[in-house]
């Protein structure tokens, strides 16, 4: 599904990349953990085609995504890659159901039917009854499950999270890690999730540790 082949990243004369190999199988959760500066989020920008390598190929469902012109990746991204932040970043003009469905909207669904999809994703999530509310009418676990549902809603083959749960108490922490596991099994994704919730990593299929820009 995902594979990536000695991806390098330079800013300047810094090296933070140092010729990362990875590959992630369907259906895969894949935790990345190290400490701050190992390079965790740059690496999870370029798999999730934010950031380009300076060395090294990324091919995803068999594709090299970069040799795509801008408007194309875009679209690929829109299509096949969902992302969730530590801080959920939803736009805060708009209601529940109108952040979710922003996404499809991009991807040229009509609203009505984003709108459609937007609302059984609040269903699904036991989230119905707060679909006209806008963020800062909700709680930190039911935002992050909002900002969850944005990612979905194209269904998207891949998730990428970075610290999902690092703006979250210890309930609602737990809560959003089963929910990664049950979408899983219902919705086939793979995801690769940077975390420093060490209990979280070790609940992946594969937990894997960097440091100074590699995998050790």
């Amino acid at each position: 599904m995902l594979e990536a082949r000695g991806i390098e990243k330079n800013y300047g004369s810094l090296q933070i990349l140092k010729g990362i190999d990875l590959s992630v199988a369907p259906a895969e959760i894949i935790s990345i953990v190290g400490s701050s500066g190992a390079g965790k989020t740059t690496l999870l920008q370029i798999l999730g085609t934010l950031d380009a390598p300076s060395g090294g190929q990324l091919f995803i469902e068999g594709k090299n995504p970069f040799e795509l012109n801008e408007k194309a990746l875009s679209h690929f991204r829109n299509q096949r890659l969902g992302f969730v932040f530590q801080f959920h970043q939803l736009l805060p003009e708009f209601n529940a159901q109108e952040n979710i469905a922003l996404p499809a909207m991009i991807g040229g669904a009509n609203q009505t039917d984003a709108i459609k999809a937007a609302k059984k994703l609040l269903e699904r999530f036991g989230l119905l009854n707060r679909a006209e509310h806008k963020p800062d009418e909700l709680s930190g676990g039911e935002q992050q499950r909002i900002a969850v549902a944005r990612a979905l809603i194209n269904q998207p083959a891949f998730i990428f999270a970075d610290e999902p749960s690092g703006n979250l108490d210890t309930e609602n922490a737990h809560a959003l890690h089963e929910l990664f596991f049950e979408l899983r099994a219902e919705m086939k994704q793979s995801f690769v999730i940077v975390t420093h919730n060490e209990t979280f990593a070790q609940m992946a299929d594969r937990s894997l540790t960097m440091k100074d820009g590699y995998f050790i």
